[in-house]
């Protein structure tokens, strides 16, 4: 047998065998995003929500509004749609579309629908929601240890109740851009404890940055949130306080510049907001009862009626003991513990309400801002937890739980769950708590920690399969259908008879979602968003389409001369096997000629459709009561009608043309030519628009019965009596006199017209909204004018080319905020690399005095210092 010898190895291949261990923190944050994600997940699952369940079960808001905006953007991203980031053709006729992009699909995650077809686009928005739960579970992870040192796996079982917070299942699953605002609490956490350690600025900063273009609402909640805990922060540390203002000034600065690298998403949004339609009045109803609020801490429940904050029973048992935690100086104690009430507070009180959300008050909850204080309150149970709890304080932090379990009892959110929730869940980790208080081997305390992790794992899941059945309750929280046969077969319909930009192919009346222009395709009238231009509002309803949300949510047109003047040429109507059916209609084109100026502003829906058409269309009779209880008749000449009452009125029609109602905010029953209808209108909220009410038949009378919901007015001229040939001859004139060619662009549209002597007035069926800049013959752009709130440019004599682009209000200054940030940025990582290029030549130097060579150190296997 011959032994052999290995020659001897280099310090170099030694240091290659070297197995590197994982970073204990790097695993735990991991373990902490796999076990939020994975509780949210399996509690869908056992729930059977959608993607674990049946479509039809997707949760609200997923199926109503982001659904159609995700898919939306598959198309700006496939090259599927005919607008572009400035400009949605699909949608309204024609709206903005920048501000909703950026408030509404800038979460990274939401990219992901690029990788997904089409057809499956509910399962990216899906993933927005879960992958923001388990990044922001992560990123707490790693920020709890920079609040202060000490272990990470309880840390990690801390930050699963921040990620799945009453907030996340009660508001924030619903909005999938909001969650990035339980992403950006703990990244702004990093940057603000970069300044307290008086280091990278720079990267600070593009922290901010990143938290703000994901979405800039909950980003400034978080921002906020973070700047008060930064400011207790300071106000312990021990440095003088010429220190201590440096800090705050290197945060203010910080967060300057980060928000003004993404200036566009505050001087897009801003001016659109201001001129968005005014949603519904808020008000608020004022602060919830005491043990309403309490009851809101305790997990497993679910009520509107106060900030959803609960983050457990570990986090909340630990916040609960910490005022009696010996080993923490009193001061920091009664910091923390007074941040906490005061932000609680802030919550429920209307002017701090207002700061909380940009100083307007939200449509739809006052506390969105909540999960603020989930991970403030997460934050104190770790420092409660590394100040190693004593029995005597663990238990009484379990005694202040038994008294606020006895103060929420009465409340509306506490159910069963809560109280399972509570107690075993509370005592269990007390119990485990009380185990690692004391003294134990490496083996015990590794067995306990599991235990613990477990325990948040269990209680997370049945927590969130509580709120989600509560929720469902809720007829509001129902979901629609969006992707499914029907809705799959409606948008082959719509795209096969895209005629765009010479006509339209609307995807309504019939309605699938919020948003079927964005979901199926086509140029249609519907949009529902907290940016619809008032002008786009007020424009629709004007020429008789009706509307929702008090005009935020637009409808297309369901009358012929609304689809006439809007080059509808095909829409989907109701019925038919699929749900559907698909019908044409005679429309002009989308860009028209009009001889001769304006005429002046219309008085009637019916003159103004017949203005925009160009021609006489309607006879508009005298309403007649004529049987019921009589309606009374007012000074301004509409009508009054009591309440559930049938009210009849008469009105005399050419036989063979077409009634047609406009009753907008009527609430009741109607009934004419043999047909019933219910309408749901009221004021402001719900417009019903024109209602076809079929053909005249026999002498020509008509009887219009309503019977109201309530006591109503309706208009002095209710019934429009439309003739059809008159319709058809006016369409007719209007192809014979308009352009040859009409091309469009992602945010401009252009029309040629024939050579001619006179002039006239090019009509473009789109809404004049701010931004639109028109040139005719490739004169210099102007704002261009209006015809009943559609863009009019007048034509000179011998004009044959009209341009109109839009450009989208603040974002050239945005740009331009951005372009300086960013030139401070450059100057300030310029700055601070000097000083590092000195000290690595000032090293180099010495290594060449001391060893004789120049170059580099080297570091490995004994051949250069260590």
């Amino acid at each position: 047998m011959v032994l052999t010898t290995s020659p001897p190895t280099t310090g170099q291949e030694q240091h290659r065998r070297v197995r590197r261990r994982p970073d204990p923190q790097s695993v735990a944050a991991a373990v902490s995003a796999a076990l939020s994600m994975g509780a949210y997940c399996l509690a869908m699952a056992v729930h059977g929500t959608y993607p674990f369940g049946a479509r039809s079960r997707a949760v609200n808001d997923l199926g109503n509004q982001f659904v159609p905006f995700h898919a939306h953007l598959w198309d700006l991203l496939r090259g599927g749609t005919e607008g572009d980031l400035l400009f949605n053709w699909g949608s309204g006729y024609g709206v903005p579309f920048l501000a909703d992009f950026l408030t509404y699909l800038m979460n990274p995650f939401s990219w992901l629908v690029a990788l997904f077809p089409r057809d499956r686009v509910e399962f990216p928005v899906f993933l927005v929601t879960l992958l923001s739960i388990g990044l922001a579970t992560a990123l707490m992870t790693v920020w709890l240890g920079r609040l202060r040192p000490g272990p990470p796996w309880p840390r990690a079982a801390l930050a699963v109740g921040y990620g799945v917070s009453g907030w996340t299942v009660s508001n924030g699953f619903a909005d999938p851009m909001w969650m990035w605002g339980l992403v950006a609490l703990p990244l702004t956490g990093f940057a603000y404890d970069w300044c307290l350690r008086r280091r990278r600025w720079v990267s600070g900063t593009l922290l901010v940055t990143v938290c703000w273009a994901g979405n800039f609402y909950t980003a400034a909640m978080a921002t906020l949130g973070m700047a008060l805990v930064l400011l207790v922060r300071l106000l312990l540390d021990g440095r003088p306080w010429p220190v201590r203002r440096r800090v705050a000034l290197r945060a203010l600065s910080m967060t300057a510049v980060g928000v003004a690298l993404v200036a566009p998403v505050l001087t897009v949004t801003f001016p659109a907001s201001r001129a968005a339609q005014p949603g519904p009045e808020v008000h608020y109803p004022g602060p919830p009862a005491f043990h309403d609020y309490l009851a809101h801490l305790l997990p497993g429940g679910f009520h509107a009626s106060a900030p959803q904050i609960s983050v457990g029973m570990l986090p909340l048992l630990l916040v609960l003991a910490y005022p009696f935690l010996r080993r923490v100086p009193g001061r920091e104690r009664v910091a923390w513990c007074v941040l906490l009430v005061l932000v609680a507070l802030s919550y429920v009180w209307t002017p701090t309400i207002l700061l909380w959300h940009g100083l307007a008050l939200p449509n739809g909850g006052p506390y969105r801002a909540s999960f603020t204080l989930a991970g403030m309150l997460v934050a104190v149970a770790w420092m409660a937890l590394t100040a190693r709890p004593r029995p005597r304080e663990l238990t009484a932090g379990a005694g202040v739980l038994g008294v606020v379990m006895a103060v929420a009892g009465p409340s509306a959110y506490v159910t069963a769950t809560t109280w399972t929730l509570t107690l075993a869940g509370g005592a269990v980790v007390l119990a485990l708590l009380l185990s690692l208080s004391r003294r134990r081997g490496r083996t015990a305390r590794i067995v306990l920690t599991g235990a613990l992790l477990g325990t948040v794992f269990v209680s997370t899941v049945f927590t969130v399969v509580s709120v989600t059945e509560q929720r469902d309750r809720d007829e509001w929280w129902r979901p629609k259908r969006t992707l499914d046969a029907q809705s799959l077969a409606a948008r082959g319909a719509v795209r096969a008879e895209n005629r765009w930009p010479d006509l339209r192919s609307e995807p309504g009346p019939h309605e699938f979602a919020d948003n079927d222009p964005l979901l199926l395709g086509g140029q249609g009238g519907a949009y529902y968003s907290s940016y619809l231009p008032a002008r786009t509002a007020r424009t629709l309803s004007g020429l008789g389409a009706g509307w929702y949300m008090a005009g935020r949510h637009t409808v297309g047109f369901e009358d012929p001369v609304g689809r006439a003047v809007m080059g509808v040429g095909s829409y989907l109507d109701h019925g038919g096997a699929d749900g559907f059916t698909r019908r044409s209609a005679d429309a002009s084109p989308v860009v028209t000629l009009r001889q001769g100026a304006p005429a002046a502003a219309a008085d009637t829906v019916f003159a103004r459709q017949e203005q925009v058409l160009g021609a006489r269309v309607y006879t508009v009779p005298a309403a007649r009561p004529a049987g019921g209880t009589a309606a009374g008749a007012r000074a301004d000449g509409s009508w009054r009608l009591p309440r559930g009452v049938r009210s009849t009125f008469a009105f005399s029609c050419a036989p063979g043309s077409s009634a047609i109602a406009y009753v907008p905010w009527f609430s009741g029953t109607v009934e004419a030519l043999g047909a019933t209808e219910r309408l749901s209108g009221a004021y402001p909220m719900t417009n019903n628009g024109l209602l076809p009410l079929g053909t005249v038949t026999g002498a020509g009378e008509v009887a219009l019965t309503l019977t109201g919901d309530r006591a109503q007015d309706i208009p002095r001229f209710p019934v429009g009596c439309l003739d059809r040939g008159a319709l058809d001859a006016a369409v007719a004139r209007l192809w014979a006199s308009g352009p040859t060619r009409v091309t469009a662009g992602g945010h401009t549209i252009e029309a040629v017209f024939p050579a001619r002597t006179s002039g006239g007035t090019a009509v473009v069926a789109v809404p004049a909204v701010r931004g639109w800049r028109c040139s005719v013959d490739g004169a210099t752009a102007k704002a261009p004018g209006t015809l009943d709130g559609l863009i009019a440019v007048p034509l000179g004599s011998g004009a044959t080319r009209v341009t109109c682009a839009y450009r989208t209000p603040g974002l050239a200054a945005g740009l331009a905020v951005s372009g300086v940030a960013l030139a401070v940025l450059v100057t300030a990582l310029t700055v601070s690399s000097a000083p590092l290029e000195g000290r690595r030549r000032a090293l180099s130097a010495c290594a060449a005095r001391r060893f004789g060579r120049p170059g580099r150190l080297k570091r490995l296997g004994g051949e250069g210092p260590a």
